[in-house]
């Protein structure tokens, strides 16, 4: 029998809560029989919602909190004074471990806050890089750090290697992942003074298959498999790959509905586009997952739909089936704790 996996998930967070978030549980426990969701928010409009679906009661629960954090808050004061808000309330159940992971659409930076300071990190890993799952033309990559750590050091883009490693072989199937050090060059002597002191140490470490410096505009192409770079960078690259990804589509979409030539073109062509699309979808592989917490913390799109929530509470069960936590343990987890 598998193992029952049980995610809170902050029913109050993003632009379509708690509609969107209730949907998308009732979509991910009629899929998943091995999973629990806790929806943590205002109780009433959370059984307002539910009412709307058929699922079985065993399989969601409603927490209630009062309280909610908005995107316009202080991270660090909400986390701090807003004991009773779905978010917090939902994390402390992961840090009780009264649930194994976290799921959010709210506040990018309370997410990160609460993360590290509720939850905590797993001892003898500095600093907690947020994964961002992007598509490219062969399949899925690794962004770490996507946003969590701006002034990141050496030692923990080593570290975010290490762990992303780990994630992208057993979360995502991908043996002996390619390991890429953003770059403006791929020459070794290239590059700032954080790219100079960490490619050295990638390239010695024997835990990782490191393939040297990729220029960004390889990225798309595949030629990594995990890149990564601080986050100040990566969030650069994953605000302008979505971007681009919906100024092409918009593009594409215009071109087809120009004329009833290519809108005949538009139908015949359909099915294989929608193929195609849907390899690009990021949704399609859940959240971006806080790497290297004592619990699994997951942050998705403000304006996540049912889809995302859904894909984001299986990704959870597939990081819990795995073992993801106890293998960063075992392979960086004896690190004596830096306090810095």
């Amino acid at each position: 029998m598998e193992k029952l996996v049980k995610v809170a998930v902050d029913a109050m967070g993003g632009d379509h809560a708690p509609g969107e978030v209730v949907k998308g549980a009732v979509d991910a426990v009629n899929e998943k029989n091995n999973l629990k969701v806790f929806l943590v928010g205002k109780a009433p409009r959370i059984h307002e919602e539910l009412s709307k679906y058929q699922y079985k009661n065993e399989q969601i629960e409603v927490v209630n909190a009062e309280e909610e954090i908005s995107c316009d808050e202080s991270p660090v004061e909400a986390i701090r004074k807003k004991k009773d808000s779905s978010m917090v309330v939902a994390l402390k159940m992961v840090k009780d471990k009264t649930a194994d992971a976290f799921v959010s659409a709210g506040s990018s930076g309370a997410i990160l806050v609460g993360g590290q300071f509720v939850v905590g990190r797993i001892k003898g890993i500095k600093r907690a890089p947020l994964g961002a799952v992007m598509p490219t033309a062969k399949g899925p990559m690794l962004l770490v750090d996507a946003g969590a750590n701006m002034d990141a050091k050496a030692e923990y883009l080593l570290q975010f290697a290490q762990m992303g490693s780990i994630y992208m072989e057993d979360v995502l199937g991908i043996k002996n992942p390619r390991v890429g050090l953003v770059n403006v060059g791929v020459e070794e002597a290239k590059g700032n003074q954080l790219v100079k002191e960490t490619y050295p140490l990638l390239k010695a470490c024997d835990d990782i298959n490191f393939i040297g410096s990729i220029e960004a505009r390889e990225i798309p192409n595949s030629y990594a498999d995990i890149i990564v770079c601080d986050a100040f960078v990566g969030n650069c690259i994953l605000k302008l790959y979505e971007g681009e990804a919906k100024m092409i589509l918009g593009k594409i979409k215009g071109v087809m509905m120009s004329s009833l030539k290519t809108k005949i073109g538009a139908l015949l062509i359909k099915k294989s586009l929608k193929t195609q699309l849907k390899s690009m979808d990021a949704s399609e592989h859940g959240g971006a997952p806080l790497i290297g917490l004592n619990g699994l913390v997951v942050k998705t799109h403000g304006n996540a739909k049912a889809k995302e929530v859904k894909n984001s509470l299986i990704q959870c069960v597939t990081f819990t089936k795995m073992n993801i936590n106890d293998k960063i343990i075992e392979a960086l987890g004896q690190i004596p704790e830096q306090h810095n």
